[in-house]
């Protein structure tokens, strides 16, 4: 495949760091940070969407900076899979950013400069984890997206936000231990970290029980995937405001530990070691009862960002189940449902917010008649809970479409129960939701309105392109399709 060197991955991860640098310089001037934040999203994106044409060529974008040992370089390499992660992450930090702006500012919340500078740095974190070449340069990202979002964690700085943000740094700073004891047993044995389509594990001689081993803490190394039972940080993290909630499920932490997964399974081990040491149909149905067990737990939650959450820890495991699969229908699924599942969620998210900074309601109990107040945003969040739920001309339709294709043609029919059960339990933990807020009547009389131009824009936005991916789904499946075929050919 032919390569081409550009210093473009390099500029995208930049960009938002000297975005970041501007918005300490102008903390004093809160109209020019907000900018700032604004225009280094914009333009982060215009250069990662400006890979699309070299990418789409079949050719390979890649930026080496410098090795620390023999063939450990920090290096980056732009490949189908991740320009994917890359543009749904600079994408939607646009909307994000002009979310959290009226947030924030209708809010009155303190320490503003030091937020959206740290979503600058998660931001620059999770484009650097996109485009690793190697397990090594994405574990320096991925340890500096921990640290970055930290401070969004405990913004409040309530006693139980600080407890939260302790959690938080427990589970992914031990997890991060783990992968780095996993990059060294990989670099050991042979020779590289490089992700390569074929994996880079396959005929090392590696015995069994070592992959066994091995996969078990890479696996742990990615908890923030958040499939069970190293989810538990997520729920307590709601603690965070609204938009770093969003930023953790839809854009950021959790995309970049599912997509980390996804590159040590099908880039590390490669399909043909995954499907011969059973590691594949092991690791599926891990996921399986995540999906399920997940979705129980947010049918009992009456806090909506805490059934939001655990609503995110069972879609996660979707995209881990699809790759699990090994099958180009399987892996199009997974895939497809990184970008399905950022749109859907970080539109339910926002609504959330909308919620809380319009009428001061985060339980569900307390929402009924709350459309008639907020109609756009009940309409929004109806439809991405419609997405939730895989119902067709919606983003969720198409990747779990693929889902139910591939557990049939590998003949496992409980997987397919766990998706058409998952779909069931999605509609019982949603659909309430919006039959109350549409069709009861307020405990009290309602004396609020939409939620600021700022919050409310961004999340009918996302909706609609919901919809949109849902009818439309043909640039981000050729994309896909691309990263599906080097896969294929490389075993």
């Amino acid at each position: 495949m032919e390569t081409i060197t550009s210093f473009n991955p390099g500029l995208a991860i930049l960009v938002s760091l000297f975005g970041a640098l501007m918005i300490l310089v102008f903390s004093k001037r809160p109209n020019i940070r907000d900018g700032v934040s604004v225009l280094a999203g914009i333009i982060k994106f215009g250069i990662v969407a400006s890979m699309i044409p070299v990418v789409m060529s079949g050719k390979l974008i890649e930026l080496k900076l410098w090795d620390v040992l023999p063939n450990l370089p920090i290096m980056f390499r732009v490949d189908a899979f991740g320009l994917l992660f890359g543009l749904i992450a600079s994408f939607l930090w646009i909307f994000t950013t002009f979310y959290s702006i009226g947030y924030m500012r209708t809010l009155k919340e303190h320490a503003q400069t030091r937020f959206f500078f740290c979503f600058a740095i998660a931001l620059s974190s999770a484009i650097g984890i996109a485009f690793s070449a190697n397990l090594f340069t994405l574990f320096i990202f991925f340890e500096i997206l921990t640290i970055s979002t930290y401070p969004l964690v405990v913004h409040i700085e309530t006693p139980e936000a600080m407890k939260a943000g302790r959690k938080y740094l427990l589970y992914l700073l031990t997890s991060g231990v783990f992968l780095l004891f996993s990059i060294i047993a990989v670099y050991h044995y042979t020779g590289t970290t490089d992700f390569a389509f074929g994996g880079i594990i396959a005929g090392k001689g590696i015995p069994k029980n070592i992959l066994i081993l091995l996969f078990v803490t890479f696996m742990i190394g990615s908890a923030k995937a958040a499939f069970m039972p190293l989810h538990s940080w997520l729920p307590s993290a709601m603690i965070a405001p609204t938009p770093v909630s969003a930023l953790l499920h839809a854009v950021a932490v959790v995309k970049a530990g599912v997509f980390t997964a996804t590159r040590i399974i099908l880039y590390i081990f490669g399909i043909d070691v995954m499907s011969e040491t059973g590691l594949a149909l092991a690791m599926a149905y891990v996921v399986a009862f995540t999906i399920i067990v997940a979705s129980l737990f947010a049918l009992m939650q009456d806090n909506l960002k805490k059934r939001l959450a655990y609503s995110t820890i069972s879609q996660l495991s979707y995209i881990i189940l699809g790759v699990a699969m090994l099958t180009p229908a399987g892996i199009t699924g997974g895939m497809m449902h990184i970008l399905n599942h950022a749109f859907m969620k970080i539109t339910l998210f926002f609504c959330a917010g909308a919620f809380i900074v319009a009428s001061g309601k985060e339980k569900i109990s307390e929402m009924n008649g709350i459309a008639k107040q907020m109609p756009f945003t009940m309409i929004a969040f109806s439809i991405g809970a419609l997405g939730m739920a895989g119902t067709p001309i919606t983003a969720g339709f198409i990747s779990k479409w693929y889902l139910l294709i591939a557990s049939m043609e590998i003949s496992q029919i409980p997987l397919l129960l766990v998706l058409l059960a998952s779909s069931l339990l999605n509609v019982a933990y949603f659909f309430p939701i919006i039959i109350n807020a549409f069709f009861k009547k307020p405990d009290r009389v309602l004396s609020y309105k939409e939620a600021p131009l700022f919050m409310l824009v961004p999340l009918l936005l996302t909706a609609l392109i919901s919809i949109i991916i849902g009818i439309m789904p043909d640039k981000p499946l050729a994309l896909i399709a691309i990263a599906v075929q080097n896969l294929i050919g490389g075993t």
